[in-house]
């Protein structure tokens, strides 16, 4: 017998019948003697309306009242769910966020988990009950509000529930079978990895990669909790039940470095195409100049990712360049504006006709050369590097938007990451 958790998100309960699909897939497990805790986000497309109706009733709207509205597609979904799996004589009921309770700070829209008190559900798997639990959503304890997570939010619902009931496994069922060398789209011959480590799934999901939400990915990193991707699209009786001896046969486990028998020195190419680009023209090149820009930045809660100063010629001026998310761009000028005065650059230029390329693997930590074969490969191809980024475990680079895919398929093909 294991303890649980399955996760299916908002492709996966489209609707009544794709609901029944899961329904099916959750009795696979309850037949097998698992116990089962489910956390659902909700169906495609109803959280977009939700947003569209409370920017429709107003711009500039409370927080608070965002999140009772946005919270109850997920209610909507649990509830169906726990109906469906009721008509096939399986004892189920549905929990939201408030109930259980998942007990968030009060940063309403991208609230985060403080904590989980697991012992009641546990409880109530243990007598052989699923419960069915409403992703994405919590409870601000000071005001008792309703508080969401934001987007992706249901993924670190579903870890945050796995490590509070203690259960073995946290299945993530998605429109995916599992996490790929790169995206199979851009390269055909992306191969499907069966293990991959937190960290790399942590850069993995920060770097463009849609098939984990990053705070989920640091959650179980932080409590190692084993975090399993697989499809909710695969027949539920084409799968075999979780059990400690089949979990690497189907999708992808995300686990401790250690338990990766094998590594690669490479173990994926991650892109983004949201990414903007910002240079501060001649600014004073001396200590506190730094700060004086990215200090209003920090305070608008815009990230900065790349960061490249070039000195001028007389060594007393320089150029700051830096990436924002495409999203933020925006905001990031206006920010810039506002302390023009105070940072005193000549000029400003921007572009969001970037793309970042990665290149992920804990095998880089002990060989060297990775970054120069990159390079190398990069430039016979004829593609500019405009900025570069890097950690133990990853390389980034900035390039022109319009050579990302030549650029994902020819770093793919130079690490042989098509290769079994």
């Amino acid at each position: 017998m294991s303890f649980v958790v399955m996760k299916f998100g908002g492709t996966s309960v489209a609707n009544v019948e794709r609901i029944r699909n899961v329904a099916r897939h959750v009795k696979r497990e309850v037949d097998a003697g698992n116990k089962v805790a489910v956390v659902v986000s909700a169906m495609a497309g109803t959280t977009n309306q939700l947003v569209a109706w409370v920017r429709e009733a107003s711009s500039l709207h409370d927080a608070r009242e965002y999140d009772a509205v946005v919270a109850t597609g997920e209610q909507v979904t649990a509830g169906l769910l726990a109906i469906v799996l009721q008509s096939m004589g399986i004892q189920a009921r549905s929990w939201q966020g408030w109930q259980i309770p998942i007990i968030t700070d009060d940063a309403h829209g991208v609230a985060r988990i403080k904590d989980v008190p697991g012992d009641k559900i546990r409880a109530r798997l243990e007598q052989g009950e699923v419960a069915v639990i409403t992703g994405f959503q919590g409870i601000e304890p000071t005001r008792n509000r309703v508080t969401t997570l934001g987007r992706g939010g249901s993924d670190t619902s579903a870890v945050a529930v796995a490590v509070a009931v203690k259960a073995d496994l946290c299945d993530i069922y998605t429109d995916v079978d599992g996490v790929y060398t790169t995206d199979p789209r851009i390269v055909p011959k992306a191969r499907r990895l069966p293990k991959v480590s937190y960290e790399e799934m942590l850069e993995m999901a920060s770097l463009g990669s849609k098939v984990l939400q990053t705070r989920s990915v640091e959650l179980a990193m932080v409590h190692r909790m084993r975090v399993r991707v697989l499809s909710s699209f695969v027949a539920p009786d084409q799968l075999k039940p979780a059990r400690p001896d089949t979990w690497n046969e189907i999708g992808t486990i995300i686990c401790s470095e250690d338990e990766i028998v094998e590594q690669r020195v490479v173990s994926g190419i991650a892109y983004a195409k949201d990414e903007a680009k910002v240079t501060l023209l001649q600014i004073e090149d001396k200590p506190g100049v730094a700060a004086r820009i990215f200090g209003p930045l920090a305070e608008a809660s815009i990230n900065v990712d790349m960061i490249v100063q070039n000195l001028s010629s007389d060594g007393k001026r320089t150029d700051m360049t830096f990436t924002v998310q495409e999203s933020d761009l925006e905001r990031t000028l206006e920010v810039l504006k506002t302390a023009r005065k105070e940072i005193g650059y000549f000029d400003v230029k921007s572009s969001s006709d970037v793309a970042k390329v990665s290149v992920i693997g804990v095998g880089m930590r002990s060989h060297a050369g990775v970054a120069a074969q990159m390079f190398k490969a990069l430039a016979e191809k004829g593609i500019n590097i405009l900025a570069i980024t890097t950690s133990e475990i990853k390389i980034s680079v900035l390039i022109d938007a319009a050579y990302a895919e030549l650029a994902v398929r020819t770093l793919h093909a130079l690490y042989e990451l098509g290769k079994d």
